[in-house]
């Protein structure tokens, strides 16, 4: 070996030194796997990137708090953590279901290790394998937006104007018409305006660019919050959970306000089917690192690490209608023209952003994932 080394020296090669060894925190931030420690107390000590994905918040935010806070203490995950304490051993659970004000994750893979240098803390790794659900929801989502702007479109050129004729036409009729003949013609008038405002409706998916500058989403949220206890929320508990530290959202203001209405109103909706006392609707908001969007092949991906939630307790949306719910035309109510959902998904597509669902008897949660508002025209001159 020594004359290898010689070797390589006579003809002149550099050895290369070694690299100094990165950070170990540095390693588990670049993970996909969700890593926490926790301290003998369950607080948050360490969250990677991924693990402020799973619980909604930033690292900042969770440190030093508990883990009752975000997962009820009556959960199975707190016997995991007592006998990894108690054992000494790598302990692991799959399939679990974690659930807290700020998040909701089904089919989680879950390792627990003491960490021997520090008495009672514990690392933790979480796998959710709901994302590959999540991502399909998203897909069909933009697929829906994208097929009814195709279909505004035909219908504002193509209907509209054969409708005022119709219309105009029924008037005459109305005004010449025997007293037994008005009837239908104020009954062809009638329905002539109700496909027109149906059209009008429609006409909203049509593909034009929107303006879009810094919006403080919580402010949204508050004024979406007063305008629906005013009304159609009155006998509805309002739980506010709110991350203070956000930055601003890259969005229109009035359209973002439309979204979280709707969003509001259906959940308001669903709890009232239940007729349930307790109704409750839980408004949160937090930072989640990770999500990304592929905008186009010139721009590349789109970060989207600002989340908004808006959670019921109510009946839950039946699996079948689930996998379709931002398609037009689907609705789970009778009368619903099931363009609601349709008009949130195009909306939040505009903006660059993803919007997904998860729901079950109970619980229903749409999130909305969106931009974050960066001002370039600060900076080094």
């Amino acid at each position: 070996m020594s004359g290898l080394r010689g070797a390589f020296r006579r003809r002149g090669a550099v050895t290369r030194q070694p690299e100094p060894p990165i950070d170990s925190r540095q390693l588990l931030a670049a993970l996909p796997l969700a890593v926490i420690e926790l301290d003998a107390d369950d607080r948050f000590l360490f969250a990677n990137y991924a693990a402020e994905e799973m619980f909604g918040s930033s690292q900042a935010f969770l440190a030093g708090k508990p883990l009752h806070e975000f997962i009820p203490a009556d959960h199975p995950i707190f016997i995991l953590l007592d006998r990894a304490r108690r054992d000494e051993a790598p302990i692991a659970e799959h399939d679990l279901v974690l659930e807290g004000p700020r998040f909701a994750r089904r089919g989680v893979s879950m390792q627990v290790a003491a960490i021997v240098d520090a008495p009672g803390h514990l690392a933790v790794t979480m796998q959710d394998s709901s994302a590959a659900r999540a991502l399909d929801q998203q897909l069909s989502a933009r697929n829906a937006a994208r097929s009814i702007t195709g279909m505004a479109a035909v219908l504002a050129h193509e209907v509209k104007n054969p409708l005022s004729g119709i219309r105009g036409a029924a008037q005459l009729l109305e005004a010449n018409a025997a007293p037994e003949d008005r009837e239908l013609a104020v009954l062809i008038r009638d329905e002539v305006d109700r496909i027109r405002e149906l059209v009008e409706r429609i006409e909203v998916f049509s593909d034009k660019p929107i303006d879009v500058t810094a919006v403080n989403i919580h402010r949204v949220l508050e004024h979406v919050r007063r305008l629906a206890q005013s009304g159609f929320g009155a006998r509805i508990r309002f739980v506010e959970a709110y991350d203070p530290s956000l930055p601003p959202v890259l969005g229109n203001r009035d359209q973002l306000v439309q979204v979280l209405l709707n969003l509001m109103k259906n959940a308001a909706e669903a709890i009232s089917e239940t007729e349930r006392p307790d109704g409750e609707i839980t408004l949160a908001t937090g930072f989640q690192h990770g999500v990304r969007l592929a905008a186009s092949p010139a721009r590349g991906q789109r970060n989207l690490p600002i989340f908004i939630s808006v959670r019921d307790n109510g009946a839950g949306i039946p699996e079948d209608i689930r996998r379709h719910l931002f398609e037009p035309f689907v609705s789970t109510k009778a009368a619903g023209s099931g363009l609601g959902l349709a008009l949130v998904a195009k909306i939040v597509a505009d903006h660059g952003g993803l919007i997904n669902v998860d729901s079950r008897p109970g619980r229903t949660e749409f999130r909305i994932h969106l931009p974050q508002f960066e001002d370039r025209a600060e900076g080094p001159p």
